[in-house]
Parts: structure tokens; C-alpha cells; sequence
């Protein structure tokens, strides 16, 4: 099973202050454009790939969606989830990503939030994917970017001023564990090429619409450390359907 750092109490906490996290999608800088990819959710069968919070399980429901499925490994993250969400044909189910199964040709859509660099294989990912979904069905991800993630601490490197100097990109096609440094913690995240993400769909049966490298919205500049935001990419969103 993925190592599960959200179940631990400080760690927990301190996500639970972010702004993501008390604003929901509205907090989310990457979400104005993830919002555009996703398809029409109207008596569709959608699963949620890392739901956490449930926030996009509750988006989709809100849009008409007949059934949702949310997975988890975190207990603490689909407790929140269950209490927040009023939706009837929205079910949370707790485990790994790679471990939770399902029947083929399940669902219509599948998406997953900032979840699939916590994975160690895309392969895996991809794979189940590709049998979970309807042809045609749709696969609407984001991951934190293979710029973001290659070096592994994901912190910018500062001046003698404690001034930004630079974003450092090392070890790029060594693929594989990265300890990072988030919200005070040590977190496991695994690295992943961008080679390994769109070709990991195209030979596994898919066909890509769309990949975009978000940056962050007008009205969320004014956020501490958004600015420095375009001085590297910190994520990739790519749409896919599954071709059969």
C-alpha cells in the first residue's frame, strides 16, 4: 500500500489550513483550468482517482453525474469528505489507488486531482484505467509537473538575501522516490518523466485530447508566492479517452 502521510495528525493539520483545503476548488489555483477539460458529467458514471476532501466527487454530482465513486487511502481525508457531502450517488471507498479494483467498462469518466505522483507506476495507473473505462470514456488527471518533481525538494534554491534565485531541475530521467519538503513534513512522492505520463496513455489504449501547464489565475495573484508561479511550471493536466 502507497505510504499514507495524510493520516498523520500534524501533517493533517496543517493541510486542513490551506487554502485549497478551507476554500475548496475556488482555492485551488490550478482549478479554473482543469475546469474547462472536464467533460459534460450529466447521467454519467464517474470515479475519483485520490478524492481527498471529495471536493470533485461533489462537483460532479452537483452537474448531474448518476453515480460517483471516490478512493481514498486516507482515512482522515474521506472522513471530511463523507461529512461534507450531500449527495446520495456519491459513495467513498478507502484504499491505494493502485489497489482499489473495479469491473471493466465501469465508468464514463475517471479523474484524479494531484494525486498519481504519489504512485510509484503510471503503467499500473494506466492500465486499470484503461479497463475501468467505457471506449470512449474519458481520463482527466493532474499531476505536480516532471520539472516540479525531478529534483525532489521541490523548494526554490535563495540568494545570500533570502531572495528567490533559482528553481533547481536535476536527475530528470532517473525516475523514482523523491523525499519533498511540504507543509513542514517529509513527504514520498515519486518522480515521473513526461515521456512516461503521455506515452504511458498512448500504449495503453488511449488517445490525448488535451495537456495543459497551468498557471495561476487573475484574481489569485495577489496570494502569497502565486507570482513565482510562472517562473516554472508546478503542474500538468492532460485528457485522454480511451480508445479501446
Amino acid at each position: 500500500m502507497t505510504n499514507n502521510i495524510y493520516d498523520n495528525e500534524e501533517f493533517f493539520e496543517s493541510y486542513s489550513q490551506m487554502e485549497r483545503s478551507k476554500k475548496g476548488l475556488d482555492g485551488a489555483g490550478e482549478w479554473q483550468t482543469l475546469k474547462e477539460l472536464l467533460p459534460d458529467f450529466k447521467d454519467k458514471t464517474v470515479l475519483d482517482l485520490g478524492c481527498g476532501y471529495g471536493w470533485h466527487c461533489i462537483y460532479a454530482a452537483e452537474h448531474g453525474a448518476k453515480a460517483v465513486t471516490g478512493v481514498d487511502i486516507s482515512e482522515k481525508m474521506l472522513e471530511v469528505a463523507r461529512q461534507q457531502t450531500p449527495y446520495d450517488n456519491v459513495t467513498y471507498l478507502q484504499a491505494g489507488i493502485e489497489e482499489a479494483d473495479f469491473d471493466a467498462d465501469q465508468f464514463d469518466v475517471v479523474i484524479s486531482s494531484l494525486a498519481l505522483h504519489y504512485i510509484p507506476s503510471f503503467e499500473v495507473v494506466a492500465k486499470n484505467v484503461h479497463r475501468y473505462l467505457k471506449a470512449g470514456g474519458q481520463f482527466i488527471f493532474s499531476v505536480e509537473h516532471p520539472v516540479f518533481t525531478a529534483y525532489g525538494t521541490q523548494d526554490w534554491y535563495y540568494n545570500e538575501k533570502g531572495e528567490i534565485d533559482h528553481f533547481p531541475v536535476d536527475n530528470y530521467f532517473y525516475e523514482g522516490k523523491r523525499s519533498a519538503h511540504f507543509l513542514g513534513s517529509e513527504v514520498t512522492k515519486y518522480h515521473k518523466t513526461l515521456t512516461t505520463y503521455l506515452d504511458g496513455l498512448l500504449t495503453n489504449g488511449f488517445t490525448i485530447d488535451r495537456i495543459v501547464e497551468p498557471t495561476p489565475p487573475e484574481n489569485m495573484l495577489d496570494v502569497l508566492g502565486m507570482k513565482d508561479e510562472f517562473r516554472r511550471p508546478m503542474m500538468l493536466i492532460v485528457s485522454a479517452t480511451n480508445s479501446k
